[in-house]
């Protein structure tokens, strides 16, 4: 019965199918909470995306910079460096750094809660994104359910006579949230999954980072040694001892 009511429904003109607003209002008061989803999704991953890029940064040369700098003891200049960049790894480096005192176990601690403290601005609403992604569809079904139900409730007023005008309200509500809800849905959970790749790769540098940063701290110290050339007296003595 349903297909049917579709195929007599009347075609929307090219202006109908084009407004927004004349869309919104055949969706119903659903259509405002998929816009509102739409609208804090695309905020949440302009906001990650922006911030992900400012903490991206050339870790291999910035740790080889720093670790020379700590093997050299130029402990200064390093927290310098540490302060012209910006971001979750250089944090720790700075907190690596600060606390090189400190014996080898409680280093590798301090250095792990730095990273632990870091995750929070890391993650931060990561989760909003990707319950819009779980919510718009279910929020497309309901309104998929209620424009049925209103089309049925017509259908029951008029004792299964009722014209197909008075059906079109219930059906357009039942399509146009369906769609928006996965429009709002699918490009909500790839940029979820974007931005959790991202995440993964920093996580990645602070480990990375702070790994590195225990070993140049704790390893001892190797003086330069340069042998020296043996003099003609040494070689005599070799020669005579042979």
């Amino acid at each position: 019965m349903i297909p049917s009511l579709l195929a007599q429904l009347p075609a929307p003109s090219l202006q109908e199918s084009v407004g927004v607003f004349d869309i919104m209002q055949k969706g119903g008061m659903l259509m405002w909470f998929i816009l509102a989803a739409s609208i804090v999704a695309a905020g949440v991953f302009l906001e990650r995306l922006l911030y992900y890029h400012r903490c991206r940064m050339p870790v291999g040369e910035f740790l080889t910079g720093i670790k020379n700098l700590v093997r050299r003891k130029q402990y200064v200049e390093a927290l310098e460096r540490c302060d012209d960049g910006y971001g979750p790894v250089v944090n720790v480096v700075r907190s690596a750094i600060s606390k090189r005192n400190y014996p080898p176990t409680e280093l590798r601690e301090i250095i792990k809660e730095c990273a632990q403290l870091e995750l929070p601005a890391l993650e931060s609403n990561l989760s909003l994104l990707a319950t819009i992604g779980y919510i718009a569809p279910l929020l497309g079904l309901l309104g998929t359910v209620l424009g049925m139900i209103d089309a049925f409730i017509q259908i029951s007023r008029s004792s299964g006579a009722a014209p197909v005008g008075d059906l079109a309200g219930g059906i357009w509500m039942a399509l146009i949230t369906t769609a928006a809800g996965l429009v709002v849905a699918i490009p909500a959970y790839a940029a979820y999954n974007y931005l959790a790749t991202r995440l993964n790769h920093l996580v990645s540098d602070m480990e990375r980072a702070g790994i590195e940063m225990v070993h140049a701290l704790t390893e001892p110290q190797q003086p330069d040694i340069i042998p020296l050339p043996s003099s003609d007296s040494e070689k005599e003595k070799k020669s005579a001892k042979a």
